[in-house]
């Protein structure tokens, strides 16, 4: 073994010992970024010479042992729209290459991140503090997510359209051994086709015993009485069922009502002109020959239990939300809410081997193995945690563990080099 090539072996010791240093130094600084993966140092030797007589020094080299499966701390955020992935997968974002104005052009490269602290941008994208733009799957006309490729998700500040009123359901109990022989009342208000309010009045009168006569009745439709129909109960029904339980309906006049099956829904179809062209919608109330709906049970008042409609006003655009499965729902301020778009996650067959790039991100190569874009919770992607950062997986304790070792071996390799300085100069010396 020369001396030459021990001062070798150790500048290579001196040169791995920097590059742990430098994976040490990454570490720290970003111990608090969020989506962070660390890298630790593998040293690998390379030999010269080895047998049983005689073994030459050779040279060790640091190079990068990536830990981009190792889990960070799953952290609450007061950012409702931040997303922390428990398990295997990356999110699939884009980089943008050009933004002018309104417009948005997008990389055709495709990344992949951890980093899930996601905020709308003034153009409705996700965008995550790397720069990183949330990649999802488009609804379908059918509510299903469209999971022939993915695209950036923009959510549009577009208005909730109003939706007229189409179904109402009526709960209550009418008085059976009620002495007042005065009609009873409830009004709900409904919507037109423009989204405008309407009210709607629901008239109770007893006609003989176990038969109410309703009238139903809009103020602002043409004409205002909408109609009437008589409403059986128990033995006056037709077929005749228990008593209090809804039976049949008769003597119509401008409704129609369902006929009585026992089990099937008591509708009455009713329609209303509020000055845009007829307006149907079914009145709900409840089941033929069951306790649900519109009962007729002893008490001394109209108890109305529940009185509820399907229509909506004109909506604004209110807020943005996210659920477990991944879906990203849009809530107007008239209480309706659409989805979207949905999150998918992406899995690898060896993650570790995946490129980095520049904000937490990571592109596909050879070794990584092929992209395999899943439904959170399939696949072994794991699953999101909604309103949560993954922070870094960096242990400062240990880091500063390695970094005393470093510093140590770095000192060691020192030490060698200059005591082979020291023999060659010995024997230079021997000349003379």
């Amino acid at each position: 073994m020369s001396l030459l090539g021990s001062m070798y072996t150790a500048i290579s010791g001196l040169t791995a010992q920097s590059r742990a240093l430098g994976h040490i130094s990454d570490n720290v600084a970003n111990s608090q970024t969020v989506g962070y993966k660390r890298v630790d140092t593998n040293f690998v030797s390379f030999i010269t010479q080895s047998n049983a007589r005689l073994h030459g020094s050779g040279a060790v080299h640091g190079q990068p042992d990536y830990q981009n499966t190792i889990q960070g701390a799953v952290l609450q955020s007061d950012n409702p729209l931040a997303m922390a992935v428990t398990g295997s997968g990356f999110f699939s974002v884009a980089r943008p290459a050009d933004i002018t104005g309104t417009t948005t052009t997008f990389s055709n490269e495709q990344y992949y991140s951890r980093s899930g602290d996601f905020a709308l941008n003034e153009q409705g994208y996700l965008v995550n503090g790397g720069g990183y733009y949330l990649q999802g799957w488009g609804m379908a006309a059918s509510g299903e997510p469209n999971r022939t490729g993915v695209a950036p998700i923009q959510v549009q500040r577009t208005v909730s359209n109003p939706v007229a009123t189409s179904e109402i359901a009526v709960s209550a109990n009418l008085p059976a051994t009620s002495a007042n022989a005065d009609p009873v009342s409830s009004q709900i208000n409904i919507f037109d086709t423009l989204g405008a309010v309407r009210v709607l009045q629901l008239t109770w009168a007893p006609v003989s015993a176990n038969v109410w006569s309703l009238t139903v009745s809009a103020p602002d439709s043409s004409p205002s009485t909408l109609g009437s129909i008589e409403v059986n109960f128990g033995q006056a029904g037709s077929p005749a069922t228990d008593a209090g339980l809804l039976g049949s309906f008769s003597n119509e006049s401008g409704v129609v009502g369902s006929a009585a099956v026992a089990g099937a829904l008591a509708n009455i179809a009713v329609t209303a002109d509020f000055g845009q062209g007829p307006q149907v919608f079914n009145l709900n109330l409840g089941n033929f020959a069951q306790a649900s709906g519109i009962t007729q049970f002893a008490g001394a008042e109209y108890a109305l239990r529940d009185i509820s409609q399907n229509g909506v006003a004109l909506g604004a655009f209110s807020s943005v939300a996210l659920r477990e499965n991944g879906d990203v729902i849009v809530n107007y301020d008239n209480g309706r809410s659409a989805v979207v778009a949905r999150v998918p996650l992406v899995s690898f067959n060896d993650p570790d081997k995946l490129d980095r790039r520049d904000g937490q991100a990571f592109q596909r190569n050879v070794e990584s193995g092929e992209v395999r874009v899943s439904d959170i919770g399939t696949n072994g992607v794991g699953s999101i945690a909604v309103g949560s950062i993954e922070s870094s997986n960096v242990d400062i304790a240990s880091e500063f563990s390695k970094l005393i070792v470093a510093q140590r071996a770095y000192s060691a390799n020192t030490r060698i080099v200059t005591t082979t300085d020291d023999m060659l100069q010995e024997t230079l010396n021997m000349k003379r």
